[in-house]
């Protein structure tokens, strides 16, 4: 599969209001070839899952940085499944401190990138993955 046919939506969910680094992101992914969609800060996760659907994503990456990763995260996870959207691949990126990580994976996140990744990384793990099949 090549960058340019995954799609992913950058989400910041709750009241994180912090959004210069997923911006970064958002960019460093378009310039690799993803398509990158981008809708912007405060959703709650109801409308972060109605964009994923809307928008026919491959992928979910979550911002955040307000501490609710506990709350919020599962919350998405529940409702993807919930609208049949399982196949979706969830990754986390913000101020996760190191013990919630376990938590994350558990709850169905398939990776966590903390404060300081390298664009490199993260771009990387995107273009190595393969798809999950639709059941």
């Amino acid at each position: 599969m090549n960058a340019s046919s995954k799609r992913i939506v950058l989400a910041k969910v709750g009241l994180d209001g912090h959004d210069r680094g997923i911006k970064v992101v958002a960019r460093a992914l378009r310039d690799a070839g993803f398509e990158v969609i981008y809708p912007g800060l405060w959703l709650s996760p109801e409308a972060v899952v109605r964009v994923v659907a809307e928008e026919d994503a491959d992928w979910l990456g979550i911002s955040i940085l307000s501490g609710a990763h506990l709350i919020l995260v599962p919350k998405v996870l529940d409702l993807l499944r919930q609208q049949g959207l399982s196949h979706v691949r969830v990754v986390v990126g913000g101020t996760i401190p190191e013990e919630d990580v376990p938590a994350l994976l558990a709850c169905g996140v398939e990776k966590v990138f903390g404060p300081g990744s390298p664009l490199s990384d993260i771009v990387g793990y995107f273009r190595g993955s393969q798809p999950v099949p639709q059941t």
